[in-house]
C-alpha cells in the first residue's frame, strides 16, 4: 500500500474541510439488498455524525450497479469519527458481501496523523493534496 503525505504546505491541516468519494459497484443480484443497506447506514451517518456536512449516495446514470458516496467532512475528527462509527462497520461487512469493488479518494489537505490513521486502517485510498484554493465556514449540525 502507498504511503500518503500532506505536501500542501498548509501547516495544520486538521481543521479544515474536504471531500471523500467512494466509488463502488454492487453485484447485480444483490441490488436491491444493498440499497437497503445503503439508505439505513445513510440514516445512521446523518443522526450521529454532526461533522458530515454533506452525505450523498449517488447512481451512475450509465451502470445501475454502480454508486457514488459523495462525503464532506468539517474536519479531519469528522472522517475519524466516521470511520469508528459502528454502523460504517455493518455497511462495509455488507459491501464486502454484495459489492464487487470501492475505490475512496479524499481531496482536500489532511493532517499527518489523519494520513497516518488512514494509511493503518486497511483502507485502500487515494489522496488529492490541496496546492492552493479557499474555502468559506463550513459548521457541523445539530443533532
Amino acid at each position: 500500500m502507498e504511503e500518503h503525505k500532506d505536501t500542501s504546505g498548509n501547516g495544520d491541516t486538521s481543521n479544515t474541510p474536504f471531500v471523500l468519494l467512494a466509488s463502488l459497484r454492487v453485484k447485480p443480484d444483490r441490488l436491491e439488498e444493498y440499497l437497503e443497506l445503503a439508505e439505513k447506514t445513510d440514516t445512521a451517518v446523518k443522526e450521529s455524525e454532526p461533522g458530515m456536512l454533506l452525505h450523498t449516495f449517488d447512481a451512475d446514470p450509465s451502470d445501475p450497479c454502480a454508486f457514488t458516496w459523495t462525503e464532506v467532512y468539517e474536519n479531519d475528527a469528522a472522517l475519524i469519527a466516521h470511520l469508528n462509527n459502528p454502523k460504517l462497520d455493518e455497511y462495509l461487512k455488507g459491501h464486502e458481501e454484495m459489492g464487487d469493488s470501492l475505490e475512496v479518494e479524499i481531496y482536500g489537505a489532511l493532517a499527518e496523523d489523519t494520513i497516518k490513521f488512514l494509511n493503518d486502517s486497511g483502507i485502500q485510498w487515494k489522496h488529492h493534496c490541496t496546492r492552493f484554493g479557499f474555502f468559506d465556514k463550513f459548521s457541523a449540525r445539530k443533532i
